[in-house]
C-alpha cells in the first residue's frame, strides 16, 4: 500500500491568511441585498437597505407583489397564489405548463395535507392526469404525490418529504423566478452560488491537504478533522493518508 503525505495547515496559519484577503464590504453588503431582492424579503431589503446605506437596484414597492405570492404558496393557498400570479401575468402560467403542473401538484398535495382524500382522487383524476397524458415527464411526479394516499398516516409515507415546508419553498421559488424571468429581471440571487462554489472548492482541496473548512454555511465555524474524519483542535504538520 503506498502512502502519500497530505500538506497541513493549522487553524491560526489558517486564519491568518484568510485576515490578510480583502473584501470590499460594499460588495458584500450588495451580495446581502441582490439575495433580499430576488427572494422578495421587502420588509428585510428596507431595514438592510437603512443599516448599510445601499439602495436597492429596484423599487422595493414592485416587491410586494411577490410577497403576497410566495406567502400564499406557503401558507398552503395555492388558489390565491394563481389569482394572484394572472393578475401581475396570466401569460406566465399559460405558457409555463411545467410550474402551471408543479402549482397543481401543490394544490394536490394541500388537499391530502387537509385530509381531503375524495376531493384530491377527483382533482387528480380530472385536473392532473390529463395533463400527464399531455406531458409524459409529470406522470413520475403524479405518481409519487397520490402515493401519499396509500398510508393511513401520511406521515409515515415513504414520500413524506412533501409535506414538509421544503416542497411549498420549492414551488414558492420557481414561481418567484418565473416572476422575475417575466419582468426581464435577474431570477437567481448571486449568494447561493457562491455558497456552492465554495463546497466544491473544499471537495477538491480536501484531496490534497488537511486544513480547517467550514462544514456549516450558516455558522461558517473553521473545523479541522484528522485523516478519519475526527474533529481535532488543530492540525499538525503532516499526515499519511493510505491510497
Amino acid at each position: 500500500m503506498s502512502v502519500t503525505t497530505k500538506k497541513s495547515i493549522s487553524k491560526k496559519e489558517w486564519e491568518q491568511r484568510l485576515s490578510k484577503e480583502k473584501v470590499n464590504k460594499q460588495d458584500l453588503n450588495r451580495l446581502v441585498m441582490n439575495y433580499l431582492v430576488i427572494e422578495g424579503y421587502k420588509d428585510a431589503a428596507e431595514q438592510f437597505s437603512l443599516e448599510s446605506g445601499l439602495e436597492p437596484t429596484i423599487d422595493l414597492e414592485s416587491i410586494q407583489e411577490r410577497m403576497e405570492i410566495r406567502h400564499a404558496i406557503q401558507s398552503g393557498d395555492v388558489d390565491t397564489a394563481i389569482e394572484l400570479v394572472n393578475d401581475v401575468n396570466p401569460e406566465i402560467l399559460d405558457t409555463n405548463p411545467e410550474l402551471f403542473f408543479h402549482l397543481q401538484q401543490q394544490r394536490l398535495i394541500e388537499m391530502i395535507r387537509n385530509g381531503d382524500f375524495t376531493e384530491a382522487l377527483e382533482f387528480a383524476a380530472e385536473e392532473m392526469a390529463p395533463r400527464g397524458e399531455e406531458h409524459p415527464e409529470f406522470l413520475q411526479e403524479l405518481e409519487r404525490t397520490m402515493a401519499l394516499l396509500a398510508f393511513q398516516n401520511v406521515q409515515d409515507s415513504p414520500v413524506s418529504d412533501l409535506l414538509h415546508s421544503g416542497q411549498r419553498q420549492k414551488t414558492a421559488s420557481e414561481l418567484n423566478a418565473a416572476i422575475l424571468v417575466s419582468q426581464s429581471r435577474e431570477k437567481d440571487p448571486k449568494l447561493p452560488s457562491l455558497l456552492k462554489m465554495l463546497v466544491w472548492s473544499q471537495d477538491q482541496l480536501d484531496e490534497r491537504m488537511i486544513y480547517p473548512r467550514i462544514e456549516n454555511l450558516i455558522s461558517a465555524d473553521l473545523v479541522v478533522r484528522d485523516s478519519q474524519g475526527n474533529p481535532v483542535d488543530d492540525a499538525i504538520d503532516s499526515i499519511g493518508t493510505p491510497l
